[in-house]
């Protein structure tokens, strides 16, 4: 056979490959930042009035307008930490 073919498939070069760019920490981080974007997210539905000849305040609400980015800014933070934190070893 082929020294080529030996070296790769020999457990020796396996141990020399790279793991995963992003640890399973790092995922799990990745999946909490998203779904609290989400949450951000929906934080800011509603507000809307039921009548279009109507004002409604309640778009200017505490929750959407300084609640609900907070949490999406926070998510993203999140989601940066997850790709950034380097893997112990």
């Amino acid at each position: 056979m082929k020294d080529w073919l030996k070296k790769k498939n020999s457990p020796s070069s396996q141990e020399n490959l790279p793991g995963m760019p992003v640890p399973r920490t790092g995922i799990l981080l990745l999946a909490i930042g998203f779904g609290v974007m989400v949450l951000g997210f929906i934080l800011m539905i509603g507000g809307g009035s039921d009548d279009p000849n109507r004002f409604s305040y309640a778009m200017f609400d505490f929750r959407r307008t300084v609640l609900a980015p907070l949490v999406i800014l926070a998510g993203v933070a999140t989601v940066i930490v997850g790709i950034m934190r380097k893997p112990k070893q």
